[in-house]
């Protein structure tokens, strides 16, 4: 290929903004790829996608202590808590039985539900002995580290 015909193309490349350019003439082939093309912004990032904060409804007891009543927040028992923040699943898949139900006798170590966090299903286990006395937590629901998702009574 002649070399003003490439001078030509190179310039062409730069000045348009043309990131990747092939071309074939016979048997010849050339490829230009300008890694800084001329509308490229070098040296300053893309900004990053920071998501809105999502609404987060607060945990009963912490709108009856407003209130002024927390006895009855919740009923008496053992209060157990999440370990992380994520998505609360009370079943192993859509449309599967939940893994337990209010009045359902549970032991230490049973599994209650999963919390997705970061496409991770970790499952949560009971860390006390009794009988389920309350869900705190909707399917689905976004959960924060140390909320309140059931009671044991």
């Amino acid at each position: 290929m002649d070399l003003r015909k490439l001078k030509k193309l190179l310039d062409l490349t730069q000045e348009s903004g043309i990131s990747e350019l092939e071309i074939t003439e016979g048997e010849e082939k050339v490829r230009i790829v300008n890694k800084y093309p001329a509308n490229a912004q070098i040296g300053i990032p893309a900004p990053a996608y920071i998501p809105a904060p999502l609404p987060v409804a607060a945990a009963p007891e912490a709108s009856a202590k407003e209130n002024g009543d927390a006895s009855s927040a919740l009923p008496p028992g053992h209060v157990l808590k999440s370990p992380m923040v994520g998505t609360f699943y009370r079943a192993t898949a859509p449309g599967a039985d939940p893994m337990t139900e209010v009045g359902k006798s549970v032991k230490l170590g049973d599994r209650l539900c999963i919390i997705e966090a970061m496409k991770l299903m970790n499952e949560i286990e009971a860390d006390a002995a009794g009988t389920v006395k309350a869900i705190l937590v909707e399917n689905g629901q976004p959960v924060e580290f140390g909320q309140p998702l059931f009671v044991i009574g």
